[in-house]
């Protein structure tokens, strides 16, 4: 890079090798005072890309990729949501084990709302978004239309959120601009998700394969491109007046190319070069977890001894000296050791970096060329549906082979407790996959499901079926796999997670209480006694102060009650991460068993005292059992 460090012109001191690792879109390139081309800081982009309404729209202009509409992008990434995600516990499965969450609403919305609890979690992205044919092409983001303009396009109503849902169209002027406005954003929330070893893989075809790579160059750093894979996806192909179309594409992109993790799957003939009592083998994957989620604190149940080379006790100690994990759990560790199938490598202060041995030589890895074929095709996908609902017709033309997920999650390295993202569900294709991999190898990877409830048609076969929208099918697709797959599984991956938690975005819990002078009576003080709507309940409050804290929201969640009143405990270990009590008019008794629980966080609603004295008095009893909770009233 030309120029590392360098300074603004109001003398603010800045390192462009450092700003582009964070926002790699606000780097671009201009000329220099000799005609030369340099790498610079677009501090107008910046700006846009923190929010601020104040940017410079007359700016000077650079080499950039743009289109009518993209400073509207940019800064709709950084809006703050008003939206929150309600549990539906009725139409989810295993509720109280599962790990897995499958949300229904605008994907950017709930992007927005799982930043605090997921940034930087997400080991894997994979999406297939709308493709643009001009028919596919679904959304909310209304960037640029007027009333009039808007009502050409309209296609429905979204009844629970009253929004409207448009269809980008050939006859739209701007339609390749609508479609960058639409990925742009979410890419760019996407992005902070992901882990920094993360991978994203973005399926698309010739409409938009152009303009998504230079948004992903934009976003993610044009360093940080790993591979554009062609996809054999249909056999004969479309109809056209110069060629037959049977291919699209994968992008793949990584959050930090220095730190991800990438390659094959295994085939025949893996090398056993080693030899102890046992016989022959090979150095295997390193079980110290590295890279993002890999302190102790991430996950304090996976930091235990093991029985060292001299029978001391060995822990997962990182690179930086600090307590980390290990990528496997305490069972499957112990059962290593007792078996002689560890490598210990000793480190210069003492501590220790534990491999695995392999003894079987009959496979290694490979790694994929650009070009899938055959079992990648879009066939295989549309049969695997057909067999699970036993239908003569798909309710999907172009669902994605799990085959094809399959490798593209081993190809991202994930393992383990691992989450797999997908915000264009879809037909939960991906949701699948996980499942299904888990169950061959052991791990025990997590999904996140996102997809908007799109209306099935009423000729659709699958509104005949009586589903009213795609989030139905791709829920009940779920349940009826992840039941075969425990099923054809159920010796070897008995305790398979085949569950999920239902949430769906909705409006704030909150009541708007804002009016104006001539809206506002005599009586209207009895109507604000309770700042919080009438239709939600406890669990609604519990997951909207979960996204508030940035907790996970896939937790277990306990439901217990104390002098007959309910409350709801995250984590129940003996420093709970959260409880909270919804109850009206709280006692004491009630307020000093929860804090010599000693959670690291509290939250009740303001009905839940009779007056201000007796809230100010939940302070001091914490303050004197428990003073290092942090206390919240809604």
């Amino acid at each position: 890079m030309d120029k590392l460090n360098f300074k603004t012109k109001d003398g603010i001191d800045v390192n462009l090798e450092k700003l582009s690792q964070v926002f790699p879109e606000a780097i671009t390139e201009t000329k220099d005072e000799n005609g030369n081309i340099k790498r610079v800081a677009d501090f107008e982009k910046l700006k846009m890309i923190l929010g601020d309404a104040a940017a410079d729209e007359t700016a000077q202009e650079f080499y950039e990729f743009t289109w009518p509409g993209k400073r509207e992008a940019i800064m709709e990434a950084a809006k703050a949501t008003t939206k929150t995600l309600r549990p539906c516990v009725e139409e989810s499965k295993n509720w109280d084990t599962t790990q897995n969450l499958y949300i229904e609403g605008d994907n950017l919305e709930v992007l927005k709302l799982l930043q605090e609890s997921y940034l930087g979690k997400v080991k894997m992205i994979y999406i297939d978004p709308p493709y643009n044919t001009g028919k596919d092409f679904v959304y909310r983001d209304n960037f640029h239309k007027s009333a009039e303009e808007g009502k050409e396009d309209e296609i429905e109503r979204d009844e629970e959120t009253d929004d409207n849902l448009f269809q980008n169209t050939e006859s739209n002027g701007r339609f390749h601009s609508d479609w960058c406005s639409m990925i742009y954003p979410r890419l760019k929330l996407a992005r902070d998700l992901l882990s920094d070893d993360g991978v994203i893989f973005i399926s698309i075809d010739d409409n938009e394969v152009h303009n998504l790579r230079k948004i992903c160059d934009e976003i993610f750093g044009t360093g940080n491109f790993l591979a554009q894979i062609t996809r054999e996806a249909i056999k004969g192909g479309s109809q056209s007046k110069y060629i037959r179309v049977t291919h699209d594409y994968v992008i793949i992109c990584s959050k930090n190319i220095n730190d991800v993790e990438f390659g094959g799957v295994e085939i025949e003939g893996r090398i056993l070069n080693l030899q102890d009592e046992k016989g022959a083998y090979a150095k295997g994957r390193e079980l110290n977890k590295w890279g993002a989620g890999s302190r102790r604190e991430d996950s304090p149940s996976m930091y235990f001894p093991i029985k060292g080379p001299n029978g001391e006790n060995v822990y997962p100690i990182r690179n930086d000296g600090t307590e980390g994990r290990w990528r496997l759990g305490k069972e499957k560790m112990h059962k290593k050791v007792s078996d002689g199938d560890i490598i210990f490598e000793k480190r210069a202060d003492g501590t220790y970096i534990v491999y695995e041995k392999i003894r079987d030589g009959s496979s290694r890895e490979k790694q994929f060329i650009s070009i899938f074929k055959d079992d990648y095709i879009n066939a295989k996908g549309t049969e695997k549906i057909k067999k699970l609902f036993q239908i003569e017709k798909s309710y999907f033309d172009y669902a994605k082979p799990v085959n094809l997920v399959n490798d593209l999650i081993l190809m991202s390295k994930t393992s383990d407790d691992d989450i797999v993202l997908d915000f264009f569900s879809g037909s939960a294709t991906t949701a699948h996959a996980v499942m299904q991999l888990n169950a061959e190898d052991g791990g025990n990877r997590k999904f996140i499901m996102v997809q908007l409830p799109e209306v099935c048609a009423p000729d659709s076969e699958a509104a005949k079926a009586g589903y009213k929208n795609i989030c139905e099918i791709g829920k009940e697709r779920i349940r009826r796999a992840g039941d075969k797959i425990k099923a054809e599984h159920a010796t070897t991956a008995p305790n398979i997670d085949i569950g999920f938690r239902v949430l769906k975005l909705d409006s704030s819990n909150m009541k708007d209480v804002y009016y104006l002078p001539n809206e506002t009576s005599q009586d209207l003080l009895s109507s604000l006694e309770s700042n919080i709507k009438e239709d939600r309940n406890g669990l609604d409050l519990l997951f909207s102060c979960l996204i508030d804290w940035g907790v996970e929201l896939s937790l277990p969640i306990m439901e217990e009650k104390i002098n007959d009143q309910k409350f709801y405990t995250i984590n129940n270990e003996e420093n709970p991460d959260l409880i909270a009590c919804f109850a009206e008019n709280i006692p004491e008794s009630t307020i000093k068993e929860i804090a010599k629980r000693k959670p690291l966080r509290a939250v009740f609603r303001d009905s839940s005292f009779a007056d201000s004295p007796n809230k100010i008095n939940v302070t001091e009893i914490f303050k004197t059992i428990s003073p290092n909770t942090t206390i919240k009233v809604l």
